[in-house]
């Protein structure tokens, strides 16, 4: 091999692991890259450079995603302008991908802001009814250890605001990819950016119609986290609360269909009326869910019950008929499965937010 398709090599395989979300800093995707293909340590020096590494991860995004990565785009520029209104007062700076136009599925919308605490964010956050958590993180750059605060918002695409300063809203940031001065824009910048690239929209209409967007995970979201509180008879469920049950369900369903997100769906969902109605549950939940389910996830969901009676043979001869001539006859069987396999005290689940999170990326990778 020469150097020239080693050099190549490391880039398409730095570029995989952070196309796939397996790596998020590019030194050490190149870096395990290198150690892989040539089987020992690499200088720094001789690693190809971030930029070739951004461009090959675009040129993986556009024989992936397609079209659709443009449409993306335009909506995750439109949700960041609208953070970016909601929070004039700290003067926003968009920077990353969705600036610049780099986005593959799972980037997330990347603004600075600058103000003298938190409060000043996130009290506009929650007024907005937002999802979000404050990470403190410590970070070594240039031999000097440093604290950064980013707020990361679960919306229909994850942002992440990171909080500077007052003071350092004109300093200028170095870009790890160029190694020049970072792309980024102001808000009165970006609206003019908008105009010139989508010359035939009205910025005004889109926006009214991304505030008017629900987020299905929301909605998953305040269904769910009341049921951790919502016990179960102990005879049939000894694991406890409603919650627990679902994230378990949630878990086997994951192993047994890795990418089918409505199966996912239906386990983690399945109960979710017992929170509203416990002698109806059922119904209650796939009214709640209605709109925001899968005619699928849905038809899994009014019918988990019926698999008890199918397993004790009490089930009637046409009603039995009717879920066998389903094509989701199969998956209906399993979703029994894991519903009587969620049942273990003592079993490691995630947490709500970490299973939609999961969730979320499955619905970007796959549709």
């Amino acid at each position: 091999m020469t150097d020239e398709k080693l050099r190549r090599g490391i880039i398409v395989e730095a570029a995989r692991m952070m196309y796939s979300r397996r790596e998020s800093e590019y030194y050490r995707a190149k870096m395990k890259a290198a150690k892989r293909l040539c089987r020992g340590w690499v200088k720094p020096s001789e690693l190809p450079s971030n930029a070739e590494i951004r461009d090959e991860i675009e040129r993986m995004a556009n024989l992936f995603e397609g079209e659709s990565r443009f449409d993306r785009l335009r909506e995750m520029r439109i949700e960041a302008l609208r953070v970016m209104r909601l929070l004039e007062h700290c003067r926003p700076k968009i920077i990353g991908s969705t600036f610049t136009g780099h986005v593959r599925q799972g980037s997330d919308i990347d603004i600075h802001v600058f103000a003298s605490g938190t409060d000043a964010v996130t009290s506009c956050l929650d007024d907005e009814g937002m999802d979000y958590h404050v990470e403190r993180k410590r970070v070594r750059k240039f031999g000097e250890e440093r604290l950064f605060t980013h707020i990361h918002v679960r919306d229909r695409y994850p942002i992440e605001l990171t909080l500077y300063a007052p003071d350092k809203a004109s300093f200028v940031f170095t870009s790890s990819i160029t190694g020049k001065a970072m792309e980024r824009a102001t808000l009165a910048e970006f609206e003019q950016f908008l105009k010139q690239e989508y010359p035939d929209a009205n910025l005004d209409d889109d926006l009214v119609a991304a505030e008017a967007a629900i987020d299905r995970f929301q909605v998953y979201r305040s269904l769910l986290v009341p049921l951790e509180s919502v016990m179960q008879d102990r005879y049939y469920h000894p694991e406890g609360d409603v919650l627990y049950h679902l994230l378990q369900c949630y878990v086997l369903a994951q192993q047994e269909r890795p990418y089918d997100e409505e199966f996912q769906l239906a386990a983690l969902l399945h109960d979710v009326g017992k929170g509203l109605d416990k002698e109806h549950h059922v119904e209650s939940g796939l009214e709640a869910l209605e709109g925001h389910i899968t005619a699928r996830t849905a038809w899994l969901i009014e019918h988990h019950m019926a698999v008890h009676q199918i397993r004790d043979r009490s089930i009637g001869h046409r009603a039995f008929a009717r879920l066998r001539a389903s094509p989701d006859y199969d998956d209906l069987l399993l979703l029994g499965e894991c519903d009587r396999g969620g049942r273990v005290c003592g079993a490691v689940v995630p947490d709500v937010d970490d299973a939609l999170d999961e969730l979320r990326e499955l619905a970007r990778t796959y549709g």
